[in-house]
């Protein structure tokens, strides 16, 4: 399960150390993670890192295979949590310690800035092979985050990007060692914390308005 840890003004969110999949109960440990730092005021920034060869692969589909009412309401959930975290009033990294597929590879995207392992790993959307399509919230996230023709080979192609790959087309923002990936992102997320306030969330959230507009309904 996620659990929340604090290194001077950086939260360090660790989404747990198997799949990481969108489970409820997985879904309900982010979410109080995210609310215990709303109640902190005075500069702060989060980094989101895991455990293990996975980062997170994304939706729970067995769950979903056995819950499928709960369709329309988790996928809200799920598309809920990408737009709080594209508009956290605080600078947010994503700590790619190791795979990051599918909705994971979008809640990465939802994040400001994204470390990635450069050896080993990949960020992947595997949609186009899985017979998933994007729901139009999806499609928005991943087009404003990306450029055109990265967006188009993620989408369309399904390949799996090593570090070294996504650094190159610019889906991660820099590419380490594995050792390097989370210090990084501390220190990185440490150099922003003095921008955390109610300005960068407005600017968040009118650079993002058709996004999150988009977020709202999965039609």
């Amino acid at each position: 399960m996620p659990t929340l840890e604090r290194h001077d003004a950086v939260f360090v969110l660790d989404l747990g150390d198997n799949e990481n999949r969108f489970h409820p109960d997985w879904l309900t440990g982010v979410e109080s993670a995210l609310d215990e730092i709303a109640k902190t005021d005075g500069p702060h920034a989060l980094v989101t890192t895991a455990r293990g060869k996975i980062w997170s692969n994304g939706l729970d589909l067995e769950w979903l295979g056995d819950n499928p009412e709960q369709f329309t309401p988790y996928g809200l959930r799920v598309q809920a949590l990408f737009s709080r975290l594209l508009t956290a009033p605080y600078v947010t990294v994503a700590a790619l310690q190791g795979h990051t597929f599918a909705a994971g590879a979008m809640l990465s995207l939802a994040h400001d800035l994204r470390i990635m392992r450069a050896d080993r790993g990949f960020w992947c959307l595997p949609e186009a092979d899985i017979n998933i399509p994007f729901t139009p919230g999806m499609s928005a996230l991943i087009q404003a985050r990306l450029n055109p023709p990265a967006a188009h080979e993620a989408m369309v192609t399904a390949r799996r990007f090593g570090g070294e790959e996504a650094y190159e087309r610019k889906i991660v923002d820099h590419a380490v060692p594995e050792a390097d990936v989370l210090s990084t992102a501390i220190t990185l997320a440490a150099t922003q914390v003095n921008k955390a306030g109610p300005t960068l969330e407005t600017i968040k959230t009118r650079l993002y308005a058709p996004v999150l507009k988009a977020l709202q309904t999965l039609d």
